[in-house]
């Protein structure tokens, strides 16, 4: 695996640190954030995604908080398949 640190919150202190990373062989986005409290888990439950589509969080799946200043730092697909670029 070979990571590349895309950015951390700005002004950050230093046991606060939301930050994001790109698996460069994959294209994946690695994130360090804020875990979605309770509520916000129940909230995204009651609304869902898809119909059918269980609303259960899997135990090897987490929901969590991006602030939206981190979202400068998330790498957006160019070329219109929804693949990331690899750099």
């Amino acid at each position: 695996m070979r990571l590349r640190f895309l950015g951390i919150i700005p002004n950050t202190p230093v046991d606060d640190s939301p930050t994001t990373w790109l698996d460069e062989d994959t294209g994946d986005v690695l994130i360090q954030s804020y875990k979605a409290t309770e509520e916000e888990v129940k909230a995204c439950q009651e609304i869902g995604s898809v119909p059918g589509h269980s609303t259960e969080v899997p135990d090897h799946e987490t929901i969590i908080r991006l602030p939206a200043v981190m979202l400068r730092y998330i790498p957006r697909a160019q070329d219109g398949n929804g693949e990331v670029p690899r750099t």
